[in-house]
């Protein structure tokens, strides 16, 4: 696969657990770590861990793609799930606002995105 079917596949995941506030962030020659940061919002922990579950799990099962590393499983609060070319965080929106990674990553280009409105 390459690194924006990925990203964009690990955006249907992440709205398939209803994360909200998505950005896909391309730092292609801003990073040497990765090609793509996916940030995601949920509203509790529960619903992090389940965004992040689906994620590793719809790439498992349909794609036979696992993570290099996944962080912060056991709190619910930041996630991160490393897939090489693509970085997914999923956060609750307190901890994503306090670490601010838009603002640290602000000359990343923006990739448009068709999601739902937030309710």
């Amino acid at each position: 696969m390459q690194a924006t079917e990925t990203a964009l596949l690990a955006v249907e995941y992440a709205l398939d657990k209803k994360g909200i506030d998505l950005k896909l962030l391309d730092v292609q020659g801003l990073s040497s770590l990765t090609d793509y940061l996916l940030l995601v919002s949920g509203r509790s922990d529960r619903q992090v861990q389940a965004i992040a579950e689906n994620i590793r799990t719809e790439f498992k099962h349909h794609h036979n793609v696992l993570p290099l590393a996944i962080e912060g499983m056991d709190k619910g609060r930041w996630i991160l799930l490393d897939y090489g070319e693509i970085m997914i965080h999923v956060f609750q929106p307190s901890v994503r606002e306090f670490y601010d990674l838009e603002g640290l990553w602000s000359e990343a280009p923006e990739v448009e995105l068709a999601q739902p409105e937030e309710q």
